[in-house]
């Protein structure tokens, strides 16, 4: 067993974009550091961080990894669910096998992580678990609707499942960035049977949220409210990474239904 008195920290979806620079800051702000991929031969070494493969849509590959993590470091003080994979395309385009791909990954991956790492972080009376959702977990997102389902079910998941866990010290916390450098958009899911129907808004929305993400927050700013919400003394149900997200937010607390609906459709090109 490793132990260096130092808190641990475990990242799913490490190699690259947000999880990455999650677990170098995670290594800055003092943790040992175990970061996650599905494959890890292909992974380039972060110094300070420790890889182990992972498939979260696995219940054996999760039970195996958390126990490693436990053998290995004795510990677990604060979980990162940050892997999930992206779906793009009109819900009638998106075939149920589709979503439950999606849902899988996104919010059945988190399940089976949190029901691992419970145990432990009880035992411990102490721990983290920070649920990476999205601006989507609030908004919604024309063409999009598999994916921003995952979130705004990722969101009443950790709500919930925070009030429960308190009580054994243990917190349940949300971070929501909003379109953020990575190759999210590359990486997502298509429609495997395009409808003509909603080819011209589909084209639209996909050129919106290309631009989006190239003008996205950098995956950096995402990690540094990940790390508040790891070490804040006072933490917060939730925390927005950047100054869109916080933007976001205020519009959906704020705006009257009418307003807001039309804002939705102005941003995404939407006619009628």
């Amino acid at each position: 067993m490793m132990t260096t008195g130092r808190p641990v920290a475990l990242v799913t979806g490490a190699s690259s974009g947000i999880g990455k620079e999650t677990a170098l800051a995670l290594v800055a702000a003092g943790f040992d550091v175990i970061g996650t991929s599905r494959d890890t031969s292909r992974v380039t070494p972060l110094d300070g961080v420790t890889f182990l493969g992972l498939d979260v849509a696995s219940d054996s590959s999760v039970a195996a990894l958390v126990q490693e993590v436990s053998d290995r470091f004795g510990r677990i003080d604060v979980l990162v669910n940050n892997a999930g994979v992206g779906s793009l395309g009109a819900a009638e385009e998106t075939s149920v096998e589709q979503a439950q791909a999606v849902f899988d990954t996104n919010v059945f991956g988190v399940m089976r992580m949190v029901n691992e790492v419970l145990p432990h972080m009880r035992a411990q009376r102490r721990g983290r678990i920070i649920n990476i959702s999205s601006v989507l977990g609030f908004l919604p997102q024309p063409y999009m609707a598999a994916y921003t389902a995952s979130k705004h079910a990722i969101e009443g998941y950790t709500e919930s499942l925070d009030h429960e866990v308190r009580d054994h010290g243990v917190r349940a916390l949300i971070v929501e960035p909003a379109y953020t450098r990575t190759g999210f958009e590359a990486n997502s899911a298509k429609p495997e049977i395009p409808l003509h129907a909603y080819a011209k808004q589909r084209q639209a929305v996909d050129r919106v949220m290309a631009d989006a993400v190239r003008d996205g927050d950098a995956p950096a700013v995402v990690a540094k409210s990940i790390v508040t919400a790891a070490t804040d003394p006072r933490p917060k149900p939730r925390y927005t990474a950047g100054p869109l997200a916080a933007r976001a937010r205020v519009l959906r607390r704020l705006a009257p239904a009418g307003v807001f609906d039309k804002q939705i459709r102005k941003m995404n090109q939407l006619t009628g």
